[in-house]
């Protein structure tokens, strides 16, 4: 009769303590990529830069060369550039008028639209989404070039002004007849020195033979 009590105790006790353990086994676990981890030591994503035009140079004179550069395109993509014309309604800042000999100055004329816009060339970006591009222009104004990407629509744009070229000083009237004045001086002082001295050597000559 007592060992019957103490096998059922135990039997008990022993049902008791697998019952939490069989409830945990039922409990589904979460898989390895049931939930996103960040990780504080990876970089985060990249992120394009936005496109961009510059010039090297942003004020030329007409027959000189300047390099495009173009960055944050798509990789290995034609990028299609447009140049648009702005004829030069004045002299650009900076740029003196032509000045005669006595101070007077000569206004310079505006600058003509030289040709009809736009004017469209190509360029090729590396993997990184850069291009250089030289380009020298054939007309005057201020220029703008804007660069599309073919495949990645990415656009920019820039600007360059171009000056007809530096030409010498025009030679006026006045700045002639200056030197042709100081010219002419010389020549008729020169005849009176010798007219003088012609005429001193016979007054020499002739005191002599009366002696």
């Amino acid at each position: 009769m007592r060992l019957s009590r103490i096998i059922m105790a135990l039997t008990v006790g022993l049902a008791v303590v697998a019952v939490p353990t069989a409830a945990g086994a039922a409990q589904p676990q979460p898989t390895p990529n049931a939930t996103a981890t960040t990780d504080p030591t990876q970089p985060p994503p990249y992120a394009p830069q936005p496109p961009a035009l510059t010039v090297n140079r942003p004020t030329i004179y007409l027959g000189e060369t300047v390099i495009l550069t173009g960055t944050g395109f798509g990789p290995n993509e034609t990028v299609d550039i447009v140049v648009t014309v702005t004829p030069l309604a004045a002299p650009a800042g900076g740029q003196a008028p032509a000045r005669r000999s006595d101070g007077s100055t000569v206004a310079m004329a505006p600058v003509a639209y030289q040709a009809s816009a736009p004017l469209t060339f190509t360029a090729y970006t590396n993997a990184q989404g850069r291009f250089t591009k030289s380009y020298k222009p054939s007309v005057t104004g201020l220029l703008t070039f804007t660069a599309t990407g073919r495949e990645s629509g990415r656009t920019a744009s820039t600007q360059l002004r171009v000056l007809p070229k530096k030409q010498p000083l025009p030679v006026t009237g006045d700045s002639i007849g200056t030197p042709m004045k100081l010219g002419g001086g010389l020549v008729g002082a020169g005849a009176v020195m010798l007219l003088l001295t012609l005429a001193w050597r016979r007054r020499q000559r002739l005191g002599g033979a009366a002696h």
